[in-house]
Parts: C-alpha cells; structure tokens; sequence
C-alpha cells in the first residue's frame, strides 16, 4: 500500500506554510516544537521531496510543498466536513450554514427563503455575509464559507455549481433619455452611451463590459457605483444608463424613482444564479437540498429557467 500521510501531518504542513515558522506552527497544533519538527522531516522522508526551504528568517513552502499543502487544506476540511455531518445529521442541513451572497441578489431573495427554511428546518442557523463573488469564490475554497449563492464561477474546476433561477438583466436609463419610452434597446443604440457599473469583482461589472464591447457604449470606470442604489440615483440624475437584475428591480424601483427599464434584444440580457461548494465538500446533499428549497421560492417569485419577456 503506498504511503498516506496522517492527518496529524497534514495539519502540522499547513500550519507551518502559513506561519513560516516551527515555534508558531507548534503553538498552533498544542504540539512541542521537536514533535512539529520531526514529523515535518519524517512526512518529506515518507513523500521522497523536500516541502519547505529553511532559513533563520522564515520558513516557505517549495514549489511541490506548496502544492501538497493545498491538497492538505481540501482533505482537513473534507475531514471537517465528514465530522459536521456525523454530529449533526441532516435533519437540519447540518444546524449552521455561513453562507456568501452577492449584494446583487441576496438582500432581495433571502427574506423570501430564510422564513421558509426556518419553519422546515428551526434548528438551523444560517450566518450570511455579503461580498463580491469572486471573493465569495475565494472564501469558499478555503473553507472560510461553507457555499456562496452568486452566478457561476469563474473557477469552476474544484467548485460546484447548482442553478436555482435564471434572473433578466435590465438596462436603466433616466425617464427624459432618448429611449426611455421605447421599452426595449438594441445593443446599437447605445453607441456613444455611458454605460455605469459596479466595481471590479462583481458579475454586473462583467456584463457591462461586454455589453460596453457589443454596443460601443463607453463604460464609466471612473464612475463606479458601490451598491445597485447608488447605481439608480446616478441614473436618475442623467449621468448614464447601467445594467440591473430583475428581482432588484421588482423589489426596489418605483414610478417615482424616474428610471426607466429597457429590456435589451439581440443580447443575453439574464443572468444564471445558483448555489457554489467545493466539489470534494462532505456535505453536498445538505446544499443540494437547499437549493432545492431555493428553486421554489424563486419559483414563487417569477423567476424561473428563461426571463420575462417584459420588465
């Protein structure tokens, strides 16, 4: 049988590649610095390659140990995983979910999930933070958060993705624009138009910039919104049109916030939203079961595979 590093190694690598040093490395394992040290030169001994260069000042990972070190982390937290579902069992998908949501959509679907999962499930505890998706993407993989609700993943290799609604994207423009009364744009018409986004990590700023591409409109950068609010108040006082998602717009716009939305032909106007995990997570069927719960209340919502046809 070919040798497998115990999980007691595992854990001393990965505290060590992040601490850089024994000492700290053994303070974090409740280990002494010797038995750190030792079972870190017998595990390169075991794998037949050096995993860390060894200076006075600190402590690195080599190119191959800082490749097993990652594989390290995903086994721990499988392990974790495995543990979780042992002790609490899946009558209450696991009693606490920390869950990541885009800002996008997460403030306006949760109020319409979370009662209904209490009611099915009152042992759970669901913790949520919102964040941008790619960073969203990134605290997941680490296992700082057990899955994120946002579109697909840029990296999707050692991520899943589970679909629960595809949402329309619409173009907001002030009432007294050009357009504003058409109801509908084509990608054409937009040569010219400053085109507003949200910041640099967020799904809408990447479909601004390939609308932006597709139609000639010149995406504002420098005009950055921090959240979908301040995006339509920019509308509002004619300093461009910008992109917003269907539930948001359902749930925030009103006749008197004086945006108009246009829905945008010729071009993939929607967006997919779903649930992400890490492929190898030990509790896969408590997410999928989520998203099963979730694909009802949008669901009920109107969202569904293909977008409205009107805004």
């Amino acid at each position: 049988m070919p040798f497998r590093p115990s999980h007691r190694q595992l854990e001393y690598a990965v505290a060590l590649a992040e601490t850089g040093h024994f000492g700290s490395a053994a303070k974090r394992c409740h280990v002494s610095q010797p038995t750190l040290s030792v079972q870190i030169a017998q595990l390169e001994q075991q794998l037949g390659t050096p995993l860390f260069d060894r200076t006075r000042a600190k402590v690195t990972p080599t190119a191959i140990g800082a490749r097993i070190v990652e594989a390290a982390r995903s086994v721990l937290l499988t392990l974790d995983d495995i543990v979780t579902v042992a002790a609490t069992g899946a009558d209450n998908l696991g009693g606490l979910i920390r869950l990541g949501v885009a800002p996008t959509f997460g403030p306006y679907f949760l109020p319409n999930l979370l009662p209904v999962l209490h009611g099915k499930y009152p042992a759970l505890q669901i913790y949520v933070r919102e964040d941008r998706p790619a960073a969203i993407e990134r605290d997941v993989m680490t296992g700082d958060l057990d899955c994120g609700l946002i579109p697909p993943p840029a990296s999707g290799h050692a991520l899943t993705f589970r679909r629960i609604c595809r949402e329309a994207i619409y173009l907001g423009v002030g009432k007294d624009h050009r357009l504003a009364a058409s109801g509908r744009v084509k990608p054409r018409q937009l040569k010219g138009e400053r085109l507003l986004t949200l910041g640099r990590g967020h799904h809408l700023f990447e479909r601004a910039r390939e609308l932006a591409a597709a139609s000639g409109a010149d995406m504002r950068e420098d005009y950055e919104g921090t959240s979908l609010d301040a995006l339509r108040q920019m509308v509002v006082m004619g300093m461009g049109a910008s992109l917003f998602p269907e539930l948001y717009a359902k749930s925030e716009f009103r006749v008197q916030d004086h945006v108009a939305l246009l829905q945008i032909d010729g071009w993939p106007a929607s967006r997919d939203m779903g649930y992400i995990w890490r492929a190898s997570n030990g509790r896969a069927a408590q997410f999928e079961e989520l998203a099963r719960e979730s694909e009802q209340a949008c669901a009920a919502l109107g969202l569904s595979d293909e977008p409205p046809k009107h805004a």
